[in-house]
């Protein structure tokens, strides 16, 4: 099996993605102490993004894109962007939790600052991956390799955060208000995953109804979902008319990482973002409609 070896911006950027994130867990690993259950997800974090991108380097370098049960032009920035975000929020998590309040641990202190520095490397290092691999204007590519691909992958991410923090602990049971919140999460992350493993499986074609308008009605019925989701999260969270507490509790001073009603504030904060995602969304989808039309 002869091996390919092009020498390209790509592939020094994916090399070094890889080796940062490899870095930044084994040093976790070897003298971080990490006695926290974030500690776990930190490593997941670096661990899987350096065997995704280990897996892809090891394709290409046989040459066995075509043999590969996924769309070759959608998986491997799909992954990609998966890794930066996984990276970016091990950068923002792994600090909150490890370095904060450790300034006199000595050794350990500093593995977990220089973790935090080659995790923070590997993020730029995927976020550039991510910007090489996009499509240009006029290119041929795949979906997930576009602006409105690119946005799916962010609209699951950051439901699955929003996942974390609505169940630990869980906060949506107290009224049918949140239970609502709670299934607008449920069924655009469904729905969003659905459209990125069809791209990935290249199965759109089996669709019995064009993919592109599929794509302009789902994302409008989430932006119309998500905002109502916008409005209702804070009400019955934050209005003390609704049972809410407007007010940030003393406590929350003194927790490690996020008290309860931090959670809850991030919530709100991610609902809104990822709104302004699918209001992106739908903005490329509806034009994509209209070029394709």
């Amino acid at each position: 099996m002869a091996i390919v070896l092009h020498s390209s911006p790509l592939l020094w950027t994916r090399l070094a993605a890889m080796i940062f994130a490899c870095v930044a867990f084994s040093l976790a690993v070897h003298g971080g102490r990490l006695h926290h259950g974030t500690g776990d997800w930190c490593i997941f974090c670096w661990a899987f993004s350096f065997a995704g991108s280990l897996l892809v380097l090891l394709i290409e370098l046989f040459g066995l894109q075509t043999r590969a049960p996924v769309s070759w032009k959608n998986f491997p920035i799909t992954f990609a962007c998966y890794a930066a975000l996984l990276c970016l929020s091990a950068s923002i998590i792994f600090p909150l939790y490890f370095l904060k309040g450790s300034s006199g641990q000595g050794e350990v202190s500093i593995y977990r600052i220089v973790t935090t520095v080659f995790s923070c490397l590997a993020t730029i290092a995927y976020i550039a991956e991510v910007s090489i691999s996009k499509a240009r204007p006029g290119e041929v590519a795949g979906y997930m390799a576009t602006a409105p691909g690119l946005l799916k992958v962010c609209e699951t991410f950051v439901a699955c955060i929003i996942f974390v923090f609505i169940s630990d602990p869980v906060v949506y049971d107290r009224n049918h208000a949140l239970k609502y919140c709670m299934s607008v999460y449920c069924i655009c992350f469904i729905l969003s995953a659905a459209i990125i493993l069809l791209c990935i499986g290249e199965c759109t074609g089996c669709l019995p109804f064009p993919f592109a308008r599929f794509l302009s009605a789902y994302a409008l019925l989430a932006v119309v979902l998500y905002l109502s989701a916008t409005i209702v999260w804070p009400i019955f969270n934050f209005d003390p008319n609704h049972g809410g507490s407007k007010d940030r509790p003393h406590f929350c001073n003194t927790e490690l990482g996020l008290c309860s009603w931090d959670k809850l504030m991030a919530v709100a904060v991610l609902t809104g973002v990822n709104f302004i995602l699918y209001l992106a969304d739908l903005i490329y989808s509806t034009r994509l409609v209209f070029v394709n039309a």
